[in-house]
């Protein structure tokens, strides 16, 4: 492999340059994710290696203060890492996504002081954090949740488990979302911080799956699982609120890896439609073939609009969850239909596993499901419009 310049100096001076920022990230990408992407998919499997170079290069703790060990970057920075790695691969950028918008976010807002030290330096260096609120009966109805906590003395005392959990496979670290009383329903909710060693925890099943292959998904066990009274983030009966603004922030995120994945397509398709001739000449000569990446190109960037302009009203302080769900809906919708035109504009070869248009096809179904389906963000829009 390429060697690569360490990126944490960059990262420092993000603020003034956000397109070196880019550049590099999409340095790395091209040198360092790229030539691991065909035996990752055909495994099932990030590589190892892979995985150290990411914090190596300061894209696991993007807007981790420095002095917590992470890049000192922005919302927005982490943002553009996930757009930039999706456009090579989407499994990588879920990874890179999870980590950033999700898990290093709930505790940078909701941890104690001692809590950030134990587990942002963690993340921002060596350790994979999982975000875990799915269950079997707990998908749209995110706070319809089963996982039980019981105050044992100085433990909190889980059972129950979690499906679908991105990045299970490699975490070590994972927010758990669970109740102390169903009966309180979205009041009893209390987040923690389980780690993979505690007794009683186990990582399950993992699900074989239609895209971003590489990117664990796993069923979590909680037997009897004890954990410290101090493992709480926030206060108890207020996890509903940390899982609401932090899914907030993970729509975002998702936008930017679908509108990485939809890039990467399109970018594929212009190169193709140059080289592929028929009736003797390139068929990017024929208008129908022009017409039909002009208007990919131009959700492409429409997506990529909305997905940044979230992003700036996060790290403004200014309200988004409004953009945040059409940033999401939208750059997935458009990369379902841009990849889907990549395929075709292929032919038979997109069809095919030899050319990358198939497998950004099928990476790009997930975005309209996870984090909030596109049903569940249009009665957010809904909502909000509404009450305006």
């Amino acid at each position: 492999m390429p060697e690569t310049t360490s990126l944490h100096p960059a990262l420092t001076l993000l603020a003034e340059d956000e397109s070196m920022f880019r550049d590099a990230v999409r340095d790395f990408s091209e040198s360092e994710i790229r030539p691991r992407v065909g035996e990752m998919e055909k495994n099932g499997r990030y590589d190892p290696d892979l995985l150290k170079l990411l914090f190596d290069m300061g894209l696991m703790g993007v807007d981790i203060p420095e002095e917590l060990g992470g890049s000192g970057g922005t919302f927005f920075q982490s943002i553009l890492a996930v757009e930039e790695v999706s456009r090579v691969d989407a499994a990588v950028g879920v990874m890179v996504d999870v980590q950033n918008t999700l898990f290093n976010n709930a505790i940078a807002r909701w941890g104690t002081t001692d809590q950030k030290k134990a587990f942002l330096s963690r993340v921002a260096n060596d350790t994979v954090g999982a975000y875990a609120l799915s269950e079997a009966g707990s998908g749209s109805d995110a706070f319809a949740l089963k996982l039980k906590a019981e105050l044992d003395g100085e433990h909190w005392v889980l059972n129950g488990s979690k499906l679908w959990i991105t990045n299970a496979g490699e975490a070590d670290l994972f927010l758990t979302f669970a109740t102390i009383d169903t009966a309180k329903e979205y009041k009893g909710i209390t987040a923690f911080i389980v780690d993979r060693s505690d007794p009683g925890f186990s990582v399950g099943k993992r699900e074989s799956k239609l895209g971003i292959r590489a990117s664990s998904t796993c069923e979590l066990v909680y037997d009897n699982c004890r954990i410290p009274a101090d493992r709480v983030i926030g206060e108890v009966g207020k996890g509903y609120k940390i899982a609401i603004e932090t899914l907030n922030e993970g729509r975002i995120g998702i936008g930017a890896q679908m509108v990485g994945v939809g890039q990467g397509a399109l970018e594929a398709a212009c190169r193709y439609t140059k080289e592929r001739e028929q009736f003797g000449r390139p068929i990017a000569e024929f208008q129908a073939v022009q017409h039909q990446l002009a208007r990919c190109a131009t959700e492409l960037e429409a997506a990529r609009l909305l997905v940044y302009n979230a992003a700036r009203l996060r790290d403004a302080g200014l309200p988004f969850t409004k953009e945040a769900a059409m940033a999401k809906i939208y750059s997935s919708e458009a990369t379902e239909h841009i990849t889907s035109a990549a395929v075709e504009l292929f032919g038979g070869y997109g069809y095919t596993s030899e050319y990358p248009v198939e497998k950004f096809y099928r990476d790009a179904k997930i975005g309209k499901i996870y984090e909030g389906t596109s049903f569940m963000q249009l009665n957010t829009i809904a909502k909000i419009i509404l009450a305006e």
